[in-house]
């Protein structure tokens, strides 16, 4: 017997995000670059996950790596940061 995993939105996309004109698609990499110099907008379960099992991780803005770095040394990402501004409030309608 085959059993099925139930699928799941994405961890970032809620109801009033999706529910918008606004498209929110981050471009994904896993390449080095400037990204490594900010920190990033993930899941705290992601990062939890991160450190335990040593998989990488997706920010909001689409970047991926395993983090290793104290965040707190970097600037916020201006990509992330925008993304959960809109989050926040709730995808942007009215």
């Amino acid at each position: 017997m085959v059993s099925r995993v139930p699928e799941h939105p994405s961890p970032w996309h809620n109801e009033a995000v999706t529910s918008t004109d606004t498209d929110i698609k981050p471009e994904t990499t896993d390449t080095d670059g400037d990204h490594d110099r900010f920190s990033h907008y993930v899941k705290k379960d992601d990062i939890v996950r991160a450190n335990i099992e040593g998989v990488p991780v997706m920010a909001l803005c689409g970047k991926v790596w395993i983090p290793n770095r104290d965040p707190q040394r970097y600037p916020v990402c201006k990509t992330c940061e925008e993304i959960m501004a809109v989050i926040r409030k709730g995808g942007g309608s009215s």
